[in-house]
């Protein structure tokens, strides 16, 4: 199964933006998002794409449902760990 990359340069709505993970779980992954302007947080649920047999990240209609952005690391590393835990976020 081909998991997510590590560091990669955005495309789209996010042409530019540099994702880089900072942490990972069986459950759960947090991004660092630099736009150029400004830093943010992307955390998310460990999604299966079955049909190309790889870890998904989120489009922007997953937000609020399986994936949040946080404005702060510790936000961010406060809904990995309810993720993690199987809590509601």
């Amino acid at each position: 199964m081909k998991e997510l990359q590590l560091e990669f340069i955005g495309r789209g709505q996010v042409k530019g933006f540099i994702f880089t993970q900072t942490n990972k779980s069986e459950k759960a992954y947090i991004y660092k998002v630099d736009t150029g302007s400004s830093t943010h947080y992307e955390v998310f649920k460990r999604k299966v794409n079955k049909q190309f047999d790889c870890i998904s990240y989120p489009s922007d209609k997953a937000f609020g449902y399986w994936a949040w952005s946080c404005s702060t690391l510790e936000r961010a590393e406060q809904v990995f760990k309810q993720l993690n835990n199987g809590e509601r976020v």
